[in-house]
């Protein structure tokens, strides 16, 4: 049976596969806080949706890695136009009423869990 969780990211990873400015634009809270090669914090859903326009980016999930009930790892293989071999990334996903409100791609699986599990504990004493 799939989480809650695992059914919003995979809205979200369709869309921005799919390249739909709109639906991608949907899938995200308003701001939803990115971080990326080019720099990190909040942005519009339409930001978003024109990022996933612009780049292009194919993301397929690898491996699945739950840490709280909003937050989950996942591993993925990431392609950009004109490349022809994937690019083996992680991203740390928080979720909130159903939709993405923070997507941070980092290189690699390891550095991706310890930045969640560093928000985790960053959380619990709010």
């Amino acid at each position: 049976m799939e989480s809650h969780l695992e059914a919003v990211l995979t809205e979200w990873h369709d869309a921005v596969n799919a390249g739909d400015p709109s639906r991608s634009a949907a899938a995200v809270g308003d701001p939803v806080v990115v971080l990326g090669p080019r720099g990190a914090g909040p942005i519009t859903p339409s930001r978003f949706a024109e990022w996933v326009r612009r780049s292009g980016i194919r993301l397929t999930p690898v491996s699945w890695h739950p840490v709280s009930d909003r937050v989950m790892v996942v591993e993925e293989d990431a392609v950009w136009p004109g490349e022809e071999s994937a690019v083996r990334v992680a991203t740390v996903f928080r979720v909130v009423d159903g939709t993405v409100t923070a997507a941070l791609r980092l290189p690699d699986l390891r550095s991706a869990l310890e930045l969640a599990h560093l928000y985790r504990e960053l959380a619990a004493t709010e």
